[in-house]
């Protein structure tokens, strides 16, 4: 997570105190905590307390952009409010959704980058950290299967293997937003936009986004023989946590 100034930036010099727990232990120690709550759900829980309180100020909105950043889409801010107005009041919600829609206003939808979101990749979730969603390229019946896959912050898939008795393995086309592969005994490699990974057979690896930022990338396999998948153990959040 991103080193918090606020508290020291706006109240340093009236109350250094307040400004320490604010960025030391509030966002430095309580957010920083993902193996205990992802981002994301922290997010969600910020929010609901902040609305329910009736607190719709510049804070809100910061909490709201937060939230964002962390994962929460505009339909899923919006089913949050819809909710919250039941258990939180109509006046309450109606000041957070005004809120809400300034910072999701530039929002399409189209965190899939150049192709697309696609949908949920419900097949494969029980081998993901976070949500993903799928998005076919190309028709398996015609040609090699090309998919877009997206990553929200914080998702990342299990440790997995490519098998094949010859050739094989797959090959990674990254196009949006940030995020990590990692082969099983080596350092993380961050991904961006035009990173190429080549993936050879019987390698023990992941790949998903960094914490603060949807990733996308197109996988394929490479043409091999005897091609199949293992799914391993996930990534541990600890070691996922301490990658910046």
């Amino acid at each position: 997570m991103v080193k918090q100034t606020a508290g020291r930036d706006q109240l340093g010099d009236f109350a250094p105190k307040f400004a320490e727990l604010n960025d030391d232990v509030l966002f430095g120690e309580v957010w920083s905590r993902e193996g205990k709550l992802s981002l994301k759900t922290r997010s969600i829980l910020t929010v609901s307390a902040l609305v329910s309180k009736g607190l719709i100020d510049s804070s809100f909105q910061f909490h709201v952009l937060n939230a964002k950043k962390n994962g929460v889409t505009k339909d899923e801010m919006a089913e949050i409010l819809t909710h919250l107005a039941f258990y939180a009041g109509w006046p309450n919600a109606w000041a957070a959704f005004r809120a809400a829609v300034e910072v999701y206003k530039d929002d399409t939808g189209t965190d899939g980058g150049l192709f697309g979101l696609g949908a949920p990749n419900e097949a494969y979730a029980q081998y993901f950290t976070g949500r993903s969603y799928l998005k076919p390229l190309t028709d398996p019946q015609e040609t090699i299967f090309l998919a877009n896959v997206t990553f929200e912050p914080g998702c990342r898939n299990n440790w997995h293997i490519h098998h094949a008795s010859k050739g094989g393995g797959q090959i990674l086309l990254c196009t949006n937003g940030r995020g990590w592969y990692q082969e099983w005994g080596e350092d993380a490699r961050e991904l961006n936009p035009g990173d190429v990974v080549f993936i050879p057979a019987g390698v023990k690896h992941w790949h998903g986004a960094a914490k603060d930022s949807w990733f996308s990338h197109v996988a394929f396999e490479a043409p091999g023989e005897g091609c199949s998948n293992e799914w391993c153990e996930p990534v541990d959040d600890g070691q996922y946590g301490a990658l910046e």
